[in-house]
């Protein structure tokens, strides 16, 4: 059982007392990595960014009773934190699919939207693909069931709408401002949709167009398999959808593709083949952007605003934490907003 699928009755909610879910301990490495990646806010360094978030994310995650299995992490291994590293203090062995830093360019630029995500599942839940591109198209509840990649753009802009029961031109799509989506923009105007362009951030727009308030209603483009299953894992817990399909650019992309077993590599992918079974995301702002908060430090803490879900205990939660710097404290604890 998900808590996405079927709603749950008393005797049938899982027994998260006999067998404690871990799920908040994930949020205190995204927390990490994220007070750490923010220092470096418009510091034209995005590698120095990157590398504190993923040595923060890893020190927190090696003192977790896990043993955890990196599918997506580091292109480099310079923290430990590439694909095929074991981390974890020992113990559930889980597959990690981690971002430590997703929008490094943002946080370089000074810009809104980087965040640290983690998603996670059991031992072969999550879908261990090489780096490349992915043709992906991600909706929230309402349109569940309303989309085919396959189709027209303006096909899937209408069913959104009809599933909304609003007027075409109120339909915001989101997609990232890469001259390789000139011909999408086009589509998507022409179907009357509106457009919100994005630098950086797919996972980001994904949830947001699953979240009730954003005015958001579909993302769509091509971006990284690493984005395509994080969104995968995200929109299994905000009960969204996401449709994906490979898109590679090379010859060698498509022999990578054949070594795992995919002759086919136009083959749509759909949630659950992304990211199956239980699934935990979490994920904290860096920067603000329009779902999340971004670290704001002050005289001696720091004010983090994150986003947890977790399909086994059925919840999706915004995390509004204080993280203080040393055991005197002379600030007061402030009320959201103030």
């Amino acid at each position: 059982m998900t808590g996405i699928e079927v709603e749950p009755t008393l005797d049938e909610t899982p027994d998260v007392h006999s067998q404690p879910c871990q799920c908040q301990s994930y949020l205190r490495a995204t927390e990490r990595a994220a007070l750490a990646a923010a220092r470096w806010l418009g510091r034209a360094d995005q590698e120095a960014a990157e590398e504190a978030a993923a040595a923060g994310m890893r020190a927190t995650l090696d003192m977790l009773p896990i043993r955890g299995t990196v599918i997506f992490g580091a292109i480099d291994d310079s923290n430990g934190l590439a694909p095929g590293a074991v981390i974890g203090a020992g113990g559930t062995e889980v597959d990690l699919a981690l971002d430590p830093l997703e929008g490094r360019g943002v946080v370089a630029r000074g810009g809104n939207g980087a965040m640290s995500m983690i998603a996670v599942g059991d031992t072969g839940n999550l879908m261990g693909l090489p780096e490349m591109y992915m043709r992906k198209l991600a909706v929230g509840p309402r349109a569940r069931g309303a989309i085919d990649l396959l189709r027209p753009v303006a096909q899937n802009v209408e069913a959104i709408a009809e599933a909304f029961g609003r007027r075409v031109n109120d339909i915001t799509t989101i997609v990232l401002d890469r001259p390789r989506h000139h011909d999408l923009i086009e589509e998507i105007r022409a179907s009357g949709a509106r457009i919100k362009l994005i630098q950086d951030g797919d996972v980001t727009a994904a949830i947001s167009a699953s979240i009730r308030g954003t005015n958001d209603h579909l993302a769509i483009g091509i971006g990284g398999t690493r984005q395509a299953v994080l969104s995968a894992a995200a929109l299994r817990c905000l009960g969204g959808e996401l449709q994906a399909q490979f898109w590679p650019t090379s010859r060698r992309e498509i022999d990578e593709l054949r070594e795992l077993g995919i002759d086919d590599y136009s083959r749509l992918f759909h949630t659950e083949d992304l990211a199956s079974g239980e699934v935990i995301v979490a994920a904290t702002g860096v920067s603000n952007g329009d779902l999340l908060r971004g670290v704001r430090y002050l005289a001696d803490s720091a004010r983090t605003h994150s986003l947890l879900m977790c399909t086994r205990c059925n919840w999706v939660r915004f995390v509004d934490g204080i993280h203080f710097f040393a055991r005197e404290r002379r600030e007061e604890v402030r009320l959201l907003g103030y």
